[in-house]
C-alpha cells in the first residue's frame, strides 16, 4: 500500500524490497487456497512459537506470508476494522475512531457504496460472501435465541451481534494488498519493485539511516535511500531492528550485537488473538466435509468456481461470525466467534469424514503479553516467537467463559435437528480447571501478532515509534506495519494495518 501512495507522487522515487517472491501461484487467489499457502515454504515463512507452558507446553505453528502481500496473501480475507473504543484507548491524539476512519475509507472500494462510514473508490474490494450453508443460518438463529442482535455490518465501530464475514474479495478471488494496491500500478516508472531481498541489518551513522544490507536471491546486497520505511510486520520488524543494533542493550548484549541505538521496548508487548476451536460432530446437514471427501462432489466445487467463481473454493475459511461481551463489566464485546462449516484435527488437515462444524472462539483483549526477539544475528535463523497465551489468569478466565458460552449457544433449539456432538474438547471437560486443561490441548494463534515496536510518546520508554511512526531518536526510519499498535484491536487485523499504512503515506507525502 505504501509503494502505491508514495509512488503516486511523480517527485518520488520508490524501491520496495520483498523478502519473499512473485505471487503467481493460483493458490494465492482461490480463497480455498488458504489451506495449501499456510505451512507451505513457498509463502509462509513457516515460524513456530516457543513451548507455550500455559498450552500444556505445546509449540503452536505461527504463519507469515512469504510472497508479495505478506500475510494479506495467505489470510482469512475477513475485512474488518475493529471498534470504536479500541483507538480511543491507544491514548494518543490523532488516532480516535473519528481520526482513523477517514483512512479506512480511502482504501476501500466497498460493495455497499459510498455512505458516511464505508468507501467507495479505494483499491481494496471489500465484499459479501458468495455462499451461505444452512447449518451457519442455523447458528445465527441460535445466537439470536440466546439474546444476540443480528448484526449486518461488522464495519460501523460497534461490533456487538451475529452476522455474516465481508471479505477482501473480487468476484469470488482474492485480493490481497499486492492486487489491490500494488499490481495496478508496477507499470510506474518510479517504482522499483525488487523480490528475493532479504535485509539483514540497517547501518546507521549518527541518528540517521545510511545503508540498508541484505542479500538478493543469496547474493549479497547494500541499498541506500533518504527515507527508509519498515512494513515487515509484527515478527520480522522487530528481529531487522535488533540485527541492526537497534533494541533492549541487554538483549543485544546476548546476541553479541553492538548497540547502535538503545530502544528497551524492542520485540517487547506482543499480543496475539487466541482461538479455542471447539468441534462438533452433526447428525446430518450439509459441510464442507462431506463434499471435500467425496470426488464428485470436489469436482462439482471445481466445476462452480471455474463457471461461477463461486461455491466452497470462494469461502473463506471463517463465514458467520459473533461479537459478544464476556460480562456485564465489560464495555464493549470481547469475545469473538469465527464459525466453520467444517471440520478437521488440525487446520489445513484432511477433513472428518461426517458432518462437522468448528466454534472458534478468541478473546479479542488479552492481557497476556509476549516478546518477539533475534535468536541469532544471522538473518535466516527464525525468530524466537514467545507469545505467553494464558499467562495471566484473567485471560484463563475468559477462555473458561467463552468455552462455556459456546456450548451454550450449541444448545439452543434451532441447532437441534443437527444433534450437535462435542467432541473438542468433549463433554467431560466441565470443572474449571478441566476445561483450562481443554483449552490449553486445543487452542491455537488466529494470526494476529501485533505490538512488538509500539507507538507511543517520546516519554514512554517502552515506545519504539511515535504517534507519526517514525522510530524514537532516528532522523529517517518509520515503520508503517502492525508492530505500531500499543493495544490489539477488537476483531481482525488487516484492515487496521492498512490504515495504519494509509495514515504514514499521508504524513510522510505532506511531510
Amino acid at each position: 500500500m505504501l509503494a502505491n501512495r508514495l509512488s503516486a507522487n511523480p517527485n518520488q522515487t520508490v524501491r520496495l524490497l520483498e523478502a519473499g517472491g512473485q505471487d503467481r501461484w493460483h493458490w494465492i487467489h482461490i480463497p480455498i487456497g488458504y489451506l495449501y499457502t499456510m505451512g507451505n515454504p513457498k509463502t509462509d515463512w513457516c515460524y513456530h512459537t516457543t513451548s507455550q507452558p500455559y498450552l500444556n507446553h505445546r509449540t503452536l505453528p505461527f504463519p507469515r506470508g512469504r510472497v508479495l502481500g505478506g500475510s494479506s496473501s495467505i489470510n482469512g480475507m475477513i475485512y474488518m476494522r475493529g471498534q470504536a473504543e479500541d483507538y480511543a484507548s491507544w491514548g494518543l491524539a490523532d488516532w480516535s475512531w473519528e481520526a482513523v476512519l477517514p483512512y479506512f475509507m480511502r482504501s476501500e472500494h466497498y460493495h455497499r457504496g459510498a455512505d458516511k462510514v464505508h468507501g467507495a473508490d479505494g483499491p481494496l474490494r471489500v465484499e459479501q460472501q458468495r455462499l451461505h450453508w444452512p447449518i451457519l443460518d442455523a447458528f445465527k438463529a441460535a445466537c439470536e435465541a440466546a439474546g444476540f442482535q443480528d448484526q449486518s455490518d461488522f464495519n460501523r465501530g460497534d461490533n456487538a451481534g451475529v452476522g455474516y464475514f465481508e471479505v477482501t474479495q473480487t468476484k469470488g478471488r482474492r485480493l490481497s494488498s499486492a492486487g489491490a494496491f500494488l499490481h495496478p500500478i508496477r507499470h510506474r516508472t518510479n517504482l522499483d519493485l525488487q523480490t528475493g531481498c532479504l535485509i539483514d541489518r540497517l547501518e546507521l551513522s549518527g541518528n540517521r539511516i545510511i545503508a540498508v544490507y541484505g542479500t538478493q536471491h543469496g547474493q549479497p546486497v547494500r541499498w541506500q535511500a533518504d527515507r527508509i520505511i519498515l512494513a515487515t510486520g509484527a515478527v520480522a520488524t522487530p528481529v531487522i531492528l535488533e540485527r541492526s543494533g537497534i533494541g533492549d542493550p541487554d538483549h543485544l548484549a546476548q546476541l553479541d550485537i553492538a548497540t547502535a541505538h538503545p530502544l528497551p521496548g524492542v520485540g517487547q508487548n506482543l499480543q496475539d488473538h487466541l482461538q479455542i476451536r471447539m468441534a462438533y460432530r452433526l447428525s446430518q446437514g450439509d459441510t464442507l466435509n462431506q463434499r471435500a471427501n467425496r470426488w464428485q462432489s470436489r469436482c462439482a466445487m471445481a466445476l462452480d468456481y471455474a463457471l461461477n467463481r463461486s461455491g466452497p473454493l470462494a469461502m473463506a475459511p471463517s463465514q458467520l461470525g459473533a461479537f459478544f461481551r464476556s460480562s456485564e463489566t465489560v464495555d464493549r464485546p470481547d469475545l469473538e466467534f469465527h464459525i466453520q462449516p467444517l471440520s478437521a484435527d488440525r487446520l489445513g488437515t484432511q477433513l472428518h469424514p461426517w458432518p462437522g462444524i468448528t466454534a472458534s472462539v478468541c478473546h479479542l483483549r488479552p492481557r497476556s503479553r509476549g516478546t518477539i526477539h533475534a535468536a541469532s544475528r544471522d538473518p535466516h535463523a527464525a525468530p524466537r516467537i514467545d507469545p505467553q497465551y494464558l499467562s495471566d489468569p484473567f485471560d484463563q478466565a475468559i477462555a473458561i467463559q467463552a468455552m462455556r458460552k459456546t456450548r451454550s449457544i450449541l444448545q439452543q433449539p434451532n441447532l437441534r435437528p443437527f444433534q450437535p456432538e462435542e467432541f473438542r474438547p468433549g463433554a467431560d471437560a466441565q470443572s474449571d480447571a478441566s476445561l483450562l486443561q481443554a483449552a490449553g490441548q486445543i487452542a491455537t494463534t488466529i494470526f494476529h501478532p501485533v505490538g512488538t515496536a509500539k507507538m507511543g510518546l517520546a516519554s514512554d520508554r517502552t515506545a519504539v515509534v511515535s504517534p507519526r511512526l517514525q522510530v524514537h531518536g532516528l532522523d529517517n526510519l518509520w515503520i508503517g506495519d502492525a508492530s505500531v499498535f500499543p493495544l490489539i484491536p477488537s476483531g481482525n487485523t488487516h484492515a487496521p494495518t492498512v490504515m495504519v499504512a494509509e495514515r504514514l503515506a499521508d504524513w510522510l507525502l505532506n511531510a
